[in-house]
């Protein structure tokens, strides 16, 4: 019996299938993606731009006389508080806790009205306006949440639809964008809006680098890999600076994120019994609030706090009053109602601390501004490891990465002993809708 041999059968190459990321609909997704991501670049310059010009426009302004602040702040303010609660619902506050409340729901409604093109929009207008009217803060946050909506947009346009990777990766792109940081925007994804990776192993790896770190520094000197050798944390009085500078950053810090959690809570249950009322008397009390403290410390806390937190990096010792002073501005702006952030002033505050610190103990002016700078931002967000990313990126003292570091995790511990929650995600659970009891 003889067997038949059958030939193999090929299939011709336009009959085989297309590996997954050949595909055209995983490349159209990836186009629209990246046109996102170079659309919030884009933005987040723009925003930038016209941030200065908005904070140059107000020192203009304040400058031609005493009397301009007390009355443009508290109108600027009771105009933004009115604008974001009625034309641009959703944009109120710094952004962030909007983003982390949009990637925790489940709630397509919910979600569109916290990010949204509109919201973007008014976001930017209405930071400009609170900028222009004096307020104490920053354009970083609302990069956050106008990134998030851009990709959340870019998605649906794609027909992705994984919301929660699309929140995530515009935000990243927002910090990184509006801090010119691209490390520091990957880890505030991580860290910040998903809180994984913290609550997991954050605290280990950063254990295990400070620990080789500190280990390396002590054996054989502070280092570059590629042979700079420099340093500024020098014997024990730059440490002490360390842990003095991570110990009253945290405690000022947990003492931010505690007022602004417990206000904004009072401030929500007092306005909703006559909303519009209440609602721009507190948007006017505090703009006042700020102009005349503004107006006692020589402008010194109008706006961002950005040039007086430079200043303090490259050696220049701030007053005394400008830590509590700017950390009231900033409070008071923030419990507003207005749009804005606070990474900016924060910034600002902690160089403040810094500088305290300088007046009691001596030192070095530059290297206490931005290790108070480490510590008192790592305790108002809770987020040390984006904290000293954030610092080292925009300041380039690698010399310093282990100095920096411990101050960050110093300030993040205090402030996690005295305030368990984090501050963006306690404003966060207002924004988040709770499911409806069932009944039966």
């Amino acid at each position: 019996m003889r067997l038949k041999l059958q030939r193999p059968r090929f299939r011709k190459l336009s009959d085989q299938p297309l590996p997954p990321w050949l595909s055209r609909d995983f490349l159209r997704q990836r186009l629209v993606f990246w046109v996102g991501a170079g659309t919030i670049g884009l933005v987040s310059v723009f925003f930038a731009f016209a941030a200065d010009q908005a904070q140059t426009l107000f020192q203009y302004m304040a400058g031609q006389g005493i009397w301009v602040p007390l009355i443009l702040s508290p109108l600027g303010f009771m105009l933004c508080a009115y604008l974001a609660r009625t034309v641009f619902p959703g944009a109120a506050g710094s952004g962030i806790q909007q983003a982390i409340a949009a990637c925790e729901t489940t709630d397509i409604a919910a979600r569109s009205k916290l990010l949204s093109l509109r919201v973007a929009i008014g976001k930017i207008f209405l930071t400009l306006v609170g900028i222009a009217s004096g307020g104490s803060i920053g354009r970083e946050g609302p990069t956050v949440q106008i990134g998030a909506a851009i990709m959340l947009k870019v998605g649906e346009i794609g027909g992705a639809d994984r919301a929660k990777g699309l929140i995530l990766a515009g935000s990243a792109a927002g910090i990184s964008a509006a801090f010119n940081a691209p490390l520091a925007g990957i880890v505030f994804a991580i860290e910040e809006m998903s809180r994984s990776f913290e609550q997991k192993t954050s605290g280990l790896v950063l254990s295990a680098v400070i620990i080789a770190g500190l280990v390396s520094l002590g054996l054989v000197g502070n280092y570059d890999y590629f042979g700079q050798v420099s340093g500024s944390v020098k014997g024990v009085d730059g440490w002490v600076m360390v842990v003095l500078c991570g110990v009253f950053g945290g405690l000022a810090g947990a003492l931010f994120g505690q007022l602004m959690l417990r206000l904004t809570q009072q401030i929500r249950v007092w306005t909703s019994v006559m909303p519009w009322k209440r609602t721009l008397a507190v948007a006017g009390a505090c703009g006042l609030a700020v102009a005349l403290i503004g107006i006692a410390t020589g402008g010194s806390t109008f706006g961002t706090g950005y040039e007086h937190a430079r200043a303090a990096i490259e050696g220049e010792v701030l007053p005394w009053y400008f830590a509590p002073a700017k950390f009231a501005s900033t409070l008071l702006s923030s419990i507003s109602g207005i749009p804005g952030g606070i990474f900016a002033p924060s910034l600002a505050v902690g160089t403040g601390v810094g500088s305290l610190l300088v007046l009691v103990m001596g030192g070095s002016a530059g290297v206490a501004a931005l290790l108070g700078m480490a510590g008192y931002f790592a305790g108002v967000v809770q987020a040390p490891i984006t904290a000293f990313v954030i610092i080292l990126e925009m300041t380039g003292d690698s010399a310093d990465l282990i100095p920096i570091m411990c101050a960050s995790v110093i300030g993040y511990g205090v402030s996690s002993l005295l305030v368990p929650q984090s501050l963006y995600h306690g404003l966060a659970e207002s924004l988040i809708p709770q499911p409806k009891p069932t009944v039966g």
